[in-house]
């Protein structure tokens, strides 16, 4: 009987690194669960494009994720704390591919975090942005990189 506890304890400690590495690539599958409506926008005088998040993306909102993707380079945002972060690589992501908005986050990190053209993983608070244009639908805030 001790045997089989032990096997067991030692089988759930092997695969602990497993769920957690699997739940930050699996991440941007679930934010990719959302869909659009069109609304007339006062300011730009034409319909937009917004944001409808499903049940399991608003579950997140506020919460601490890990997700790994890779550093995209931006005019515009002002040091290695402040980036853009997406599922793709540079030529294939949002602003450069066919991949769509979801597929992209705005990061404000803690402290700096180095660039580099190989996927990084992150930790920090995801933020939902429901209705400003000039943002991305999603903002890691408080981001910290971690271990892979």
């Amino acid at each position: 009987m001790k045997i089989q506890t032990l096997l067991l304890i030692a089988g759930i400690a092997l695969l602990l690194p497993l769920t957690s590495a699997g739940q930050s690539e699996n991440m941007w599958k679930t934010l990719s669960k959302i869909t659009y409506k069109k609304e007339y926008d006062e300011l730009l005088g034409f319909k937009v494009d917004k944001p409808i998040f499903s049940g399991q993306v608003k579950k997140l909102e506020g919460k601490r994720i890990k997700i790994r993707g890779y550093i995209i380079p931006v005019e515009g945002y002002k040091s290695h704390k402040e980036f853009v972060f997406s599922a793709f690589p540079y030529n294939m992501c949002f602003f450069c591919g066919g991949a769509g908005p979801e597929t992209v986050m705005e990061v404000f990190a803690s402290k700096g975090v180095e660039f580099t053209q190989e996927p990084v993983t992150l930790e920090g608070v995801l933020k939902l942005n429901h209705d400003d244009i000039n943002r991305l639908m999603y903002i890691l805030e408080e981001a910290e990189q971690v271990g892979d």
